[in-house]
């Protein structure tokens, strides 16, 4: 496992849940590459409304405008990492949003061996 603590940046990529790579959600196929990268995690949000440069609104409240809602993926690592990353979002992302930011991780722990087994401080997983 990747350790990580202390400035770091976030990188969130929002495209449509359509988006796809190769016949393959587009957000699977860049968790995967994150993944694959070594990035220290990532998680993909799936957005109820939102709209893009292309000014369409996209909602899960009417029928006729519930397809293609956003999503939007978040990868946090250190900057060196995740700028090494970029040039694979240039390769597959087409349409979307793509943003840095900076921020602190105070926390980056996994799971335990077991699921009856506890952290180092006692606290058992979840």
């Amino acid at each position: 496992m990747t350790a990580l603590t202390g400035r770091a940046l976030r990188l969130t990529v929002c495209i449509g849940e359509d988006d796809t790579w190769h016949h393959r959600p587009l957000y699977t196929e860049i968790v995967h590459r994150a993944h694959s990268a070594g990035l220290a995690g990532a998680g993909v949000f799936h957005g109820i409304e939102g709209f893009g440069a292309s000014s369409r609104i996209h909602t899960a409240r009417l029928l006729s405008l519930s397809e293609d809602l956003p999503v939007a993926i978040v990868v946090v690592d250190t900057e060196e990492r995740i700028r090494a990353f970029l040039p694979q979002l240039d390769e597959l992302v087409g349409e979307g949003l793509v943003t840095l930011e900076e921020c602190e991780v105070v926390r980056y722990v996994g799971r335990a061996a077991g699921p009856d087994e506890a952290d180092p401080k006692g606290k058992k997983s979840l």
